[in-house]
């Protein structure tokens, strides 16, 4: 070894800061938008500042910072910026829990949170750093709210909306799962309030045709998306009713008409509310309907339940008089309120129908010989038309014309396509979010605040003792005068979902003046995203909703760019086994960190009795299966971490933790930092098949970062690293150990950096090019051949690929290994197979 410095250990705990320093000092990680250079916008969907990283976040932003780093040394100018989804209940929460105020604590938590990221390394550009919370961030998303407002994509109106009655406030429907809130698990109400809306359904084509131009997206995400647009053709027609009114529905397969056993309509439906009026019984079953929540999702698995309004409808081709029923299964905001079912062949419907004994009726069958075969639930697939008279034996498609058709040209019915898709309720009764910028006059009614009075801050003496929003108690806050008429009025007290905030966020990274949220022009430098990375949870909620921003901003004039993100990659979730012990009927988790693992078991240090080992599932605090990694990171060093993070498992599959693994990543850094020290500067001569190995594995580790194939491209360095270790000293092993060296730096820059300085090298490696390849050693042109005697093998040649057979054979002879082989019985044949094979039959 000839430097000193490979004769001890790489010591992570050193050159992590040091270098870390170093690059922030160069500030080589800072974009220029003025750059000639090409550009990319490398960007990992930014967290919320909860407390502390976990190991998930570790993941996600590491695969981001080696296709960033790689970037840049493939000579591009990279933008990887870095900030935080700041506002939303959590701190809210702690504020109440904890008493300290929301800033305070999501500042906190951001000082915690960006330390542990540098601790890491990555190659973030933190001048570009922004809070969502902050009022130079959301001063700039209400003005462009009130742009988007000034363009007809913003309305107030009062609705049925969800309501959390432990977050106590509005709900988007894609905030609800299974009937209960997204953040606080509780079950969720309908009420009518006065809300603010974003026309996203104004842009339901266009985001439904966009799905097609996005080939750099998963399918399942673009699926997802599609269905939650949800574009579909059907009829709109209307019923005659008993009274002598009429009730319009819409139905997206009237091809089952002949099966429609009665009629269904909302609980805030004009027909409903006109038999409440003098009917008890009925006021109660509405007021019943509203204790429930205004999803889709939860409407499929919530009981069916129903009230006889004692009206009938009129049948349009069989003249039967089908019940006419208000029922909890029905939105008003969903078609016309009012629908024709059709139990045979809808699920609700069914249970519905079973519950209150009414008919259901065949009209679809696999064929037509499945006519009488009762139905033992719903049937929604394809088939041909039974028991639908004029209808009978038309396929599915074709008998939906021909309704459509009759009713047109009847005239009770015509053709429409509607969405699945509502607009987007933005109200948030909560403090910590965007104040939404407007003015409620009693004389002028609702007025936008002018642009000279943004940004609408929050005010900082705040009262989280009462539940509710403190912004609708405060005692001077909203008052303010009309900015049309000068008298008193009262500021909005809503404010904006977080996901608006999170819609936008991308482009403020992109350009950052002062006066306004963004300049286009440079925004064009660097829009889309080539490269978003995040999880698939968030496959509706954010990436439908930026794309909308998106759009509609452009829709404005503010941009010249409809779709956000180029590329998405949704990571797979880092796992982990629980461990638990039952404390009377409670179980009780405790963290990796409290346990001893040892063979097929496991044991609490603090006690040394056994604890339950669960399944491996995703890390969470709930189960506290997590992983801390500053303590990973103080114990093994950053890179080892990141060497983890990219091994083994797919990136887009779950990685399961485990301590061995971990341990192992370690152990390889140490040996690239021996296999570092070997480069001997006094060596020559030529080592052809080492050459072409290093050239391969160059251009193959590329194409893998670049497919974000990460667990491939370790896999790829890895077997390098062999080779080089097992190769005799020679000019083409030390040019293997630098190209080795710069390989891994995107992985492991910190190692990378020590061993570059190391060998006397100049200026930083995070600014080094990426190795240039040899075409020429790309291509094979030696083979391995073996050699076999008498069917055994006995030795393996290297020769020219597409060598004459004679050749083949002559260097064969010419082995010492096959002579002894032979050891002097006469040779009866010699069988070529040109580039694989010699046999020897002696």
């Amino acid at each position: 070894m000839t430097n000193s410095r490979f004769a001890t250990r790489f010591n992570p705990g050193q050159a992590d800061s040091r270098w870390q320093q170093a690059w922030d000092e160069a500030r080589c990680f800072e974009a220029d938008s003025t750059s000639a250079r090409p550009k990319s916008f490398i960007l990992e969907m930014f967290p919320y500042p909860s407390g502390r990283i976990h190991i998930g976040h570790v993941r996600n932003y590491t695969m981001g910072d080696v296709l960033a780093r790689y970037h840049k040394m493939r000579g591009r100018e990279v933008l990887h910026p870095m900030g935080w989804d700041a506002f939303g209940m959590p701190a809210e929460n702690a504020a109440m829990e904890k008493g300290v105020h929301p800033a305070g604590w999501t500042y906190d938590n951001i000082a915690t949170m960006k330390r542990q990221l540098k601790q890491l390394g990555f190659a973030l550009d933190w001048s570009r750093e922004i809070a969502t919370c902050d009022p130079s961030y959301y001063g700039h998303e209400q003005a462009l709210f009130l742009a988007l407002y000034e363009a007809g994509l913003v309305y107030r109106r009062e609705s049925a909306v969800n309501w959390d009655p432990v977050d106590m406030t509005v709900l988007a429907n894609e905030q609800v799962v299974d009937g209960r809130g997204w953040r606080s698990g509780a079950l969720v109400e309908k009420r009518k309030l006065n809300q603010w809306f974003l026309k996203i359904t104004q842009f339901a084509d266009d985001l439904l045709e966009g799905l097609d131009t996005l080939d750099g997206w998963p399918q399942k995400v673009r699926t997802m998306q599609e269905n939650w647009i949800g574009k579909s053709q059907g009829l709109q027609f209307r019923f005659d009713l008993s009274d002598g009114g009429t009730v319009e529905v819409y139905s997206t397969r009237p091809d089952t008409i002949f099966g429609a056993s009665f009629v269904a309509v909302a609980a805030d439906h004009p027909i409903a509310q006109g038999v409440a009026a003098g009917n008890p019984e009925a006021q109660a079953f509405i007021a019943k309907c509203r204790e429930g929540g205004t999803t889709a999702a939860e409407l499929e698995t919530a009981e069916k339940l129903g009230f006889d309004t004692g009206l009938t409808a009129r049948h349009p081709f069989t003249g039967a008089d089908l019940p006419v029923f208000i029922a909890n299964f029905v939105l008003m905001d969903y078609g016309t309120g009012a629908v024709m079912a059709v139990p045979g062949h809808d699920q609700r419907d069914f249970e519905f129908a079973t519950k209150y004994s009414l008919p259901i009726i065949r009209v679809i069958a696999a064929n037509p010989g499945d006519a009488e075969v009762p139905l033992r639930e719903a049937e929604t697939g394809d088939g041909v038309l039974v028991h639908s008279d004029f209808l009978d034996g038309m396929r599915v498609d074709e008998a939906k014309a021909a309704i459509i058709a009759r009713a047109e040209q009847g005239g009770w019915g015509e053709g429409k396509t509607v969405w699945r898709l509502r607009d987007w309720g933005v109200s948030r009764q909560r403090y910590w979010g965007t104040p939404i910028p407007f003015i409620h006059c009693d004389a002028c009614g609702v007025v936008p605040v002018p642009a000279d009075q943004l940004p609408v801050t929050l005010p900082e003496d705040v009262d989280f003792s009462i539940p509710g929003n403190p912004l609708e108690r405060h005692p001077t806050w909203k008052q303010v005068d009309c900015p049309k008429c000068g008298a008193a009025a009262r500021r909005e007290t809503d404010t904006l979902d977080t996901f608006v905030n999170s819609s936008w966020y991308f482009l403020r990274f992109a350009s950052q003046p002062a006066d306004k949220a963004f300049d286009k022009a440079e925004v064009a430098q660097w829009m889309p995203v080539q490269q978003y990375i995040g999880g698939i949870e968030h496959a509706i909620l954010h990436l439908l909703y930026a794309r909308f921003w998106t759009r509609a901003l452009a829709h404005v004039g503010l941009l010249d760019v409809k779709e956000p993100f180029a590329s998405l990659f949704t990571q797979g979730m880092v796992t982990h086994e629980t461990y638990s012990r039952k404390d009377g009927p409670r179980e009780v988790f405790f963290s990796p960190a409290e346990i001893d693992r040892s063979g097929e078991g496991a044991s609490l240090k603090a006690d040394g009795q056994p604890v339950d080992i669960g399944k491996v599932i995703k890390m969470s605090k709930s189960k506290k299966n997590v992983v801390d990694p500053e303590d990973i990171i103080a114990q093994y060093g950053a890179d080892a971490v990141r060497w983890f993070m990219l091994s083994d498992s797919p990136p887009e599959r779950d990685l399961p933790w485990s301590e061995a693994g971990i341990e192992g990543c370690g152990r390889f850094v140490q040996r690239l930092w021996r296999l570092f020290g070997q480069l001997d500067e006094s060596a020559e001569g030529e080592d052809k098949a080492l050459a072409r190995r290093t050239h391969q594995t160059v251009a193959a580790v590329a194409e893998d970062i670049g497919a974000l194939a990460f667990n491939k491209a370790v896999a790829r360095i890895y077997e390098l690293t062999g080779a080089t270790e097992k190769a005799a000293p020679t000019a083409d092993r030390n040019a293997a150990i630098r190209t080795l060296l710069a390989l891994v730096s995107p992985m492991m820059p910190h190692l990378a950096e020590e061993g570059w300085e190391a060998l006397g090298q100049s200026g930083l490696i995070a600014e080094a090019a990426w190795p240039e390849v040899d075409p020429a050693l790309l291509v094979e042109d030696e083979v391995t051949i073996a050699v076999q005697v008498k069917g055994k093998l006995r030795d393996t040649l290297t020769a020219p690929k597409g060598a004459a057979k004679e050749t083949l054979e002559a260097m064969a002879l010419a082995s010492e290994k096959v002579q002894r082989a032979i050891d002097g019985a006469e040779i009866r044949k010699v069988i070529v197979v040109p580039d694989r094979l010699v046999n020897i039959v002696a």
